[in-house]
C-alpha cells in the first residue's frame, strides 16, 4: 500500500475507532429524547453565541489594525508585531488563562479599576471571560490573515484611484471592500468553529452551568456521569453544526496562510487614505492589549518562591512536552506531505469533487471534539491493551491528528505552485522520485520550517488528550499547570507558564527567523533541473 494511503488511513482510522468506542459500549445508541430538553437548547444556544460573538468581535477589530499596518509601512516593531500575532494565536490556551485572571481575576490587576466602572459588578467568569479569550487568541490571526489579503491588491487599482481623486470613503468601498469581503466572511466562519469547539477556555472561564458549551457538556457526560447516549447525542450535534461552516468555507474559499513577506508589493497608496494619528494610536493599544496577559504573569514568577521539588517537576515537565511535541510535529509533517500527494493530483486533473472529498478527509480533525476523539478511543482500547503503559503513545498520535489540519492547509498551496510550474517538466525528464524530492525540498524548504513550528507550538500546549491517557509518569507543562491552577498555586501556575510560553516563543520566532532568510531557492532549482536535462540529454547521445 503505498505512503499517502496509509496516511489516510490513520487520520480516518482515529476517528472510525473513537466513534466505534463510544457506539459500541454497552451496545449504547443515541439519547433522541435529549433533543426535546430545554437543558440541550440552551448549551447549544450559549454555544452559538459565544462563538457568534467572539468571531465578530475578532475580525470587527483585526480589519483596522491590519488596515493600518498596510497604510503605514514604517511602523516600529512591524514584523515583531505580525510574529508576535501568531505567537498569540498558537500560545498554549492555560498561559492565556493563566494570564487573564492574574490581570482581571477576583485579584487582578485591573479588576479594581474595572470593578469601578461596573459598580463593583465585574466578574471575569461568564461571558465576558470567554469573549475576552477568544478574541485575544482568535483577533491576532485575523490581522495577519487580511494583512496578506490587502498585500494582494493590485498597484494599478490604487493608482487609479489616485488618478480618479477617489475620497476614503470610495477608496474603501470600490478598492478595498471587493478583496476584504470574502477574506472576512471566511475568517468570521473559521474563528467561530474554532471558538465552537472551545473547551480549556470555557471550562477554566465559564463559571457554573449558565455557561456550559457542547464540548463542555460533553465532557461532563463522560468524565462524570459516564453517560454514553448524551455524550453522542451532543458530539453528532456538534460536528453537524461546525462539520457544515467548515463545509461552507471548504467549498466557497481558503484563507491565505502565506508568510507575511511573501508580497512583494513595494508600491503604497498615499497616507490620506487612513487616518494617520487614530492608526497609530490603534496599533499602539493593540501592542497594549497583547502584552498584558503575559506581562501579568511576570509578578507571579517573581512572587514565586519554588521549592527544589517543584523545580525538578516544572523541568521534568518541560522535558517531556518538548519530547512529545517534536515527536507529533514530526510525524504530522509527515504525513501531511503524504496526505497531500493524491491531493496534488486531483488538482493537477482539475477533479474537482475528489479534491474537495480529499481534502475535507484530510482535515477533518479540526472539527472533531477531542475529548469525544479521546474518549472514543480509551473506550475502545481499554479491553483490549494495557492503557497505563501505552497511554503515552496514544497522546502522541492523537495530537499528531489534531495538528495535521495545519500543516495541510499551509503546505498545499507552495505544493501546489510548484506543481504548476515545475511538474509539466519534471515528466518530460522522467525523474525519479528521489531526484525530484531534490528539486522540491529547496522549494517548500522556508515554508515547511514555518509550518513545522506552528504545529510544533500547537502540540505544545494539549490538555484535552492529556486527561485521558496521561499519566503522572509522564507529566507535561500545560498538565502540570492545570494542576498548580486547580489547587490555587497561582504563583507557581505563573511562573510554569512563563516558562511554557518563553519556550513556544523561541521555536516560533526562530523559525519564523529561518523564514525570512534570503535563499535563492528558484535559481537554485533551475539549475538542478538545467542538470537534469542536461544529464538525461548526455545520455541519449551516449
Amino acid at each position: 500500500m503505498r505512503l499517502h494511503w496509509l496516511a489516510y488511513s490513520f487520520v480516518l482510522g482515529l476517528t472510525v475507532l473513537s466513534f466505534y468506542g463510544l457506539i459500541s459500549f454497552g451496545n449504547e445508541s443515541l439519547d433522541t429524547s435529549l433533543l426535546q430538553d430545554s437543558y440541550f437548547y440552551s448549551i447549544l444556544g450559549f454555544t452559538l453565541k459565544q462563538a457568534l460573538i467572539s468571531a465578530v468581535l475578532s475580525v470587527g477589530l483585526a480589519i483596522p489594525i491590519a488596515r493600518a499596518l498596510y497604510f503605514l509601512p514604517h511602523l516600529p516593531y512591524k514584523k515583531l508585531f505580525l510574529a508576535f500575532c501568531l505567537l498569540c494565536f498558537v500560545t498554549p490556551t492555560l498561559i492565556v488563562i493563566t494570564g487573564l485572571v492574574a490581570l482581571l481575576g477576583r485579584s487582578g490587576f485591573l479588576t479594581p479599576w474595572l470593578n469601578t466602572l461596573s459598580d463593583n459588578h465585574w466578574n471575569i467568569y461568564g461571558m465576558s471571560g470567554i469573549l475576552i479569550a477568544h478574541v485575544f487568541m482568535n483577533m491576532p490571526l485575523a490581522v495577519r490573515i487580511i494583512y496578506l489579503e490587502l498585500q494582494s491588491i493590485p498597484e494599478t487599482s490604487w493608482k487609479l484611484a489616485s488618478q480618479l481623486k477617489l475620497n476614503k470613503a470610495d477608496c474603501f468601498r470600490i478598492v478595498e471592500w471587493p478583496t476584504l469581503r470574502n477574506t472576512s466572511i471566511l475568517l468570521l466562519c473559521f474563528i467561530f468553529v474554532l471558538c465552537f469547539n472551545s473547551f480549556a477556555v470555557v471550562l477554566a472561564l465559564g463559571g457554573g452551568p449558565q455557561s456550559t458549551t457542547l464540548e463542555v457538556a460533553i465532557y461532563q457526560a463522560l468524565k462524570y456521569d459516564f453517560n454514553i447516549p448524551e455524550a453522542l447525542t451532543l458530539a453528532w450535534t456538534q460536528l453537524i453544526v461546525a462539520g457544515g461552516l467548515y463545509w461552507l468555507i471548504s467549498r466557497f474559499g481558503s484563507l491565505s496562510w502565506k508568510n507575511v513577506d511573501s508580497s512583494r508589493n513595494v508600491w503604497r497608496p498615499k497616507k490620506g487614505t487612513i487616518s494617520i494619528q487614530a492608526s497609530k494610536v490603534m496599533y499602539g493599544l493593540a501592542w497594549i492589549i497583547l502584552l498584558l496577559p503575559f506581562v501579568s504573569l511576570i509578578p507571579g514568577l517573581l512572587d514565586s518562591k519554588l521549592s527544589r521539588p517543584d523545580i525538578q517537576a516544572i523541568s521534568r515537565a518541560a522535558a517531556v512536552s518538548i519530547g512529545l511535541a517534536i515527536i507529533a510535529a514530526t510525524l504530522a509533517m509527515s504525513i501531511a506531505y503524504a496526505l497531500l500527494h493524491p491531493i496534488r493530483q486531483a488538482a493537477m486533473g482539475a477533479k474537482l469533487k475528489r479534491l474537495w472529498l480529499l481534502e475535507s478527509v484530510a482535515t477533518h480533525t479540526l472539527i472533531s471534539p477531542a475529548m469525544v476523539l479521546s474518549v472514543g478511543l480509551y473506550i475502545f482500547l481499554l479491553p483490549r491493551i494495557d492503557i497505563e503503559q501505552w497511554g503515552i503513545v496514544f497522546v502522541i498520535l492523537l495530537n499528531t491528528a489534531l495538528v495535521i489540519p495545519f500543516a495541510v492547509k499551509k503546505l498545499k498551496p507552495r505544493l501546489l505552485q510548484f506543481d504548476q510550474q515545475y511538474n509539466r517538466l519534471a515528466r518530460s525528464l522522467k525523474l525519479n522520485r528521489r531526484t525530484l524530492w531534490r528539486i522540491e525540498w529547496p522549494f517548500i524548504k522556508e515554508i515547511y520550517l514555518a509550518t513545522f513550528g506552528l504545529v510544533l507550538v500547537l502540540a505544545l500546549g494539549d490538555v484535552a488528550i492529556f486527561s485521558i491517557f496521561g499519566t503522572t509518569e509522564w507529566t507535561t507543562l500545560p498538565w502540570l499547570i492545570y494542576g498548580y491552577a486547580s489547587s490555587y498555586r497561582i504563583a507557581e501556575a505563573s511562573a510554569a507558564s512563563f516558562i511554557l510560553l518563553i519556550l513556544c516563543a523561541l521555536f516560533l520566532f526562530l523559525l519564523e527567523k529561518l523564514v525570512h532568510k534570503k535563499l535563492a531557492l528558484r535559481p537554485l532549482m533551475n539549475q538542478k533541473l538545467t542538470d537534469e536535462k542536461q544529464h538525461k540529454e548526455g545520455d541519449t547521445h551516449a
